[in-house]
C-alpha cells in the first residue's frame, strides 16, 4: 500500500530529462522534479525504472538481476494492486520491461522472491472475487487515512509465469505483508486471525508456524535481517485508553489507522523485542542494511504537516540517525540487493507534476 496515496499528496514539478551518463538535467528550479538530489550522497548511478501510475514494494530477486512489484494505473486498466515482475536494464539505454505476474483478479499487494528466483510469494483477494474490493470512505472517519484490513487477502506461493502453485495461508482474516528468510526456509507476515494485527513466522516446508508479536496494536511489514537471525518491522502502540479503544472499534470494523508508527527489532524467535525509534508521525518500511546491523527507514517525523517523507539510516539501538533523501513528497520502500551494491526505492520524484510513484534503483556507496 502506497503511503503517497494514504495522505493525498500532491506534488507539482517539472520536466527533466536523462544524459546518457544517467545524471539528471534540469530544465527548469523547480525541484520537485527533481531525479537526484545533491545531499544523496549514497546513491550513485540512479535510476528510474517506471514513468507512470503507482508503483510501489519493488524487491530484488536473490541474484539482483529482476524485481517484483506492485502496481495501479487507471490510464492502462489497472483499477487496483497487481504483481509485476521486470528484468532490471543493465543500461540506461534499455527498457524496463515488466509482465504480469498475478491473475489480474481482484487486490494484490506485498510480493517477495524466494531464493531460487523462480517463485514469488504474494497476497491477493481473488478468491473473495474477480473484482477490487471496495476501499473505505474516510469522510465517515474525520477524512483520515484508514487502511481496509480485506478478510479475502491470503497468501500464496506462485511461479514467474504467474502460475499459482500452493495457497499459504487460509484463515477468515487479512493475511498479507510476507516477506522470507535468506535461506528461503521461513515467511514473515501480518495477520488478524486471533483478534489483532501480530506477527507470524511461519516455515515453509512443514507449515508450522509461530506467533512472534503479542501487544495491542498494528505489527507489520517485518523483514528479516541479512544474516538471518533478526526480524524488524513496523508497529502502533495505542496507549490504554480512548486510543486503544479507538484502534479496536477501527479493527472491529476491518479498518486500521497506520498513522502513527515505530521501528522495532526482535530475534527471529520474537524474543527479545526492541524499540528502536521514538520520534512521533509514521516511521515505517524498514529494512536492515546489508551489515544486519544498521537500519534504513521511512518517515514523516520532521514534518508536522505530514510529509514529505524521506529515508534515513539509523544504528540498531535508534543512534546516529542520518538523513538519506531530499524529495519534497515521497520516499520509501526500499531494499538493498542481497550483495549489499544497489538499493531500489520508490518515489514520487521527477514525475511531472502528477501523483505518479514510481521505481527507482541506484548504486549504493557508503
Amino acid at each position: 500500500m502506497v503511503l503517497y496515496n494514504w495522505l493525498g499528496i500532491v506534488i507539482t514539478g517539472a520536466f527533466f530529462a536523462m544524459g546518457s551518463t544517467g545524471s539528471s538535467e534540469i530544465k527548469n528550479t523547480n525541484l520537485s522534479d527533481t531525479l537526484h538530489y545533491p545531499e544523496e550522497t549514497h546513491f550513485r548511478n540512479l535510476r528510474q525504472l517506471t514513468f507512470g501510475g503507482d508503483n510501489a514494494e519493488a524487491y530484488f530477486s536473490y541474484d539482483g538481476k529482476y524485481l517484483v512489484y506492485q502496481k495501479t494505473s487507471l490510464k492502462e486498466g489497472i483499477p487496483c494492486d497487481q504483481i509485476y515482475m521486470g528484468k532490471i536494464p543493465e543500461s540506461a539505454a534499455e527498457p524496463f520491461v515488466p509482465k504480469l505476474i498475478s491473475s489480474g483478479k481482484g487486490r494484490t499487494t506485498c510480493a517477495f522472491f524466494l531464493p531460487d528466483g523462480k517463485h514469488i510469494v504474494y497476497a491477493s483477494t481473488h478468491l473473495g472475487g474477480d473484482e477490487c474490493p471496495p476501499v473505505p470512505d474516510r469522510t465517515k472517519y474525520g477524512n483520515r487515512y484508514i487502511w481496509p484490513l480485506y478478510n479475502t487477502y491470503d497468501i500464496f506461493l506462485a511461479d514467474t509465469t504467474g502460475k499459482i502453485v500452493k495457497q499459504l495461508t487460509s484463515s477468515d482474516g487479512y493475511d498479507a505483508e510476507a516477506t522470507i528468510s535468506p535461506d528461503g526456509r521461513l515467511m514473515v507476515y501480518t495477520s488478524d486471525k486471533d483478534g489483532d494485527l501480530e506477527l507470524y513466522c511461519m516455515n515453509l516446508k512443514s507449515g508450522r508456524e509461530k506467533r512472534l508479536t503479542h501487544t495491542v496494536g498494528y505489527d507489520g511489514g517485518a523483514w528479516f535481517s541479512p544474516d538471518g537471525k533478526k526480524i524488524i518491522w513496523r508497529a502502533s502502540r495505542p496507549a490504554p485508553g480512548e486510543e486503544e479503544s479507538e484502534y479496536k472499534k477501527l479493527l472491529a470494523e476491518h479498518l486500521v489507522a497506520p498513522t502513527r508508527m515505530e521501528v522495532y527489532t526482535a530475534n527471529i524467535d520474537g524474543s527479545d523485542v526492541k524499540q528502536v525509534t521514538n520520534l512521533g508521525q509514521a516511521n515505517w518500511a524498514p529494512v536492515f542494511m546489508p551489515d544486519s546491523k544498521r537500519i534504513l527507514f521511512a518517515s514523516n517525523h520532521e514534518y508536522k504537516r505530514g510529509f514529505p517523507f524521506n529515508l534515513y539510516m539509523v544504528d540498531g539501538d535508534g543512534s546516529n540517525m542520518k538523513k538519506i533523501s531530499r524529495d519534497k513528497g515521497f520516499d520509501a520502500f526500499a531494499m538493498f540487493s542481497y550483495d549489499g551494491k544497489k538499493i531500489v526505492f520508490c518515489s514520487n520524484r521527477n514525475n511531472g507534476s502528477t501523483r505518479d510513484t514510481n521505481i527507482f534503483v541506484a548504486d549504493w556507496t557508503e
